[in-house]
């Protein structure tokens, strides 16, 4: 893919992504991607956490439960796809191929636009026959669909948020999106109190702060990539789609985005599931949402880290950097997620008060961590292998692995065990079996037909030069 460099090019040019020691650069590289998204997390929960407050189990049944579960399911979709922007303009970066990360950049960001313009008028259209499938009980129904048809106008500027901060990522800046998702988030947590608190707009408060605070975020990311000097600068002008480029993103891409979205798919079926136990239940799994979210994004992070260093190494021919760089992650994802598990089942009720002051509410919600969160570990190979894939450019089989496990798996189980012993647990262990089932699968596909195998006959190939 690129030319090796002299000494001294190396020494101008090093990257510590592709040249330092594995599990220092992926660390160095994870905290401030794990901080962004504790921050982009802080968008939605602090929503949550004001309307919960201040206005009631209602509103932050609307806000923190099914309206997650609908952004998560179409924005989800669209953030995926640009993981493939993020992939490619990787490569080429590690290649040192500057004119091919121009056109990447700029390839990728007419994706964001006008993938924002079809989510905002999918959204707009879709959202209360969405709500309405999915059965959101009537006293929480006016909330939700409030919050949605104003969450939706900001999409636009969601998406180009999420497409520059992927590049700068891509590019080994972790830590200016960072810097960019605190500023806006403080915003967001301004705007909530006086939208909410002082303005006593309710959800559409909360909904009005969030779209204005991802719009600050998105000026903050396209303004540092228009002002930089190297080879991934925006420029206005230079905006076009090559249509080379716009394959090898949505090649790596779309299996990401329809990865993502069959997560929220099973996810909007089992929020539909527990829409059928009541208000309460609703409220104490949108709490137990906003806590679980720690690991989430936790793992988000790790997977954005494995993928980049991935991609770079890749690009650089590194191959035996990547295998070391597998295992590194998910040695930290394991470490990482028990310290997490103890956090939440030691302080999982006082986290949970930070959100609501019902007491039926928070005894449910403690009663869903106790179940669910030993079964962390479950999946940690599930986030680790199929990011590794994504990063050599093999996401299709990983893809349709965690489409499966994660979404078929659950509609079989939720149609079958759900009806023959219907309940809250018999639903939520849904989750538990999948992660399981996929971790097993990629095991089994990562050391015996993925595209690693191929990978080691290069290296090989490589060492006889």
């Amino acid at each position: 893919m690129g030319k090796h460099m002299n000494g001294k090019q190396k020494a101008e040019g090093y990257n510590g992504i592709t040249e330092g020691v594995i599990w220092q650069q992926i660390l160095l590289f994870f905290f401030p991607i794990l901080f962004g998204t504790f921050f982009q997390q802080l968008y939605n929960t602090a929503d949550a956490m004001i309307v919960g407050k201040f206005v009631g189990k209602e509103a932050l049944s609307a806000v923190g439960g099914t309206t997650g579960t609908l952004i998560n399911l179409l924005v989800g979709f669209f953030v995926g796809v640009s993981s493939g922007a993020s992939v490619v303009v990787s490569q080429y970066f590690g290649a040192r191929q500057s004119a091919y990360v121009k056109k990447a950049v700029h390839t990728a960001f007419c994706l964001a636009i006008g993938g924002g313009v079809a989510l905002l008028l999918v959204g707009e259209a879709l959202s209360p026959a969405a709500l309405r499938a999915m059965g959101v009980p009537a006293d929480i129904m006016e909330y939700s669909i409030i919050y949605l048809r104003i969450y939706f106008l900001g999409t636009i500027a969601n998406l180009m948020y999420n497409m520059g901060a992927a590049i700068l990522r891509a590019v080994g800046d972790s830590r200016r999106p960072l810097y960019f998702l605190i500023i806006s988030c403080l915003v967001n947590i301004v705007l909530d109190l006086l939208f909410v608190v002082g303005l006593k707009l309710e959800v559409a408060g909360a909904a009005i702060a969030t779209i204005l605070s991802q719009l600050c975020s998105a000026v903050l990311v396209m303004s540092a990539l228009m002002r930089t000097k190297e080879d991934y600068r925006f420029e206005p002008k230079a905006l076009r789609v090559d249509h080379m480029f716009l394959q090898k993103i949505i090649k790596i891409g779309l299996p990401a985005g329809l990865q993502s979205m069959m997560y929220s798919i099973s996810n909007v079926l089992i929020q539909a599931n527990i829409n059928g136990f009541g208000t309460n239940t609703i409220a104490a799994w949108a709490v137990y949402g906003k806590i679980d979210g720690l690991f989430w994004m936790t793992m988000d992070a790790m997977g954005i880290s494995v993928t980049t260093f991935t991609g770079q190494n890749f690009g650089a021919r590194k191959l035996e950097r990547i295998k070391k760089g597998t295992w590194v992650g998910i040695v930290m994802s394991a470490l990482i997620t028990a310290g997490l598990g103890a956090v939440m089942l030691t302080f999982g009720s006082r986290l949970g008060s930070l959100f609501t002051n019902d007491q039926n509410v928070l005894a449910e919600s403690m009663q869903i961590i106790r179940f669910l969160v030993p079964f962390w570990f479950c999946y940690v190979l599930v986030n680790v292998y199929p990011c590794t894939l994504r990063g050599i450019g093999d996401a299709l089989v990983p893809m349709l692995l965690i489409c499966f496990g994660t979404c078929v798996l659950r509609i079989i189980w939720i149609f079958t065990a759900g009806f023959l012993r219907p309940g809250l647990y018999t639903t939520l262990a849904s989750y538990p079996i999948s992660w399981s089932v996929t971790s097993a699968a990629f095991i089994l596909y990562y050391y015996r037909f993925s595209g690693m195998r191929r990978l080691k006959k290069l290296q090989r190939l490589m060492d006889q030069e």
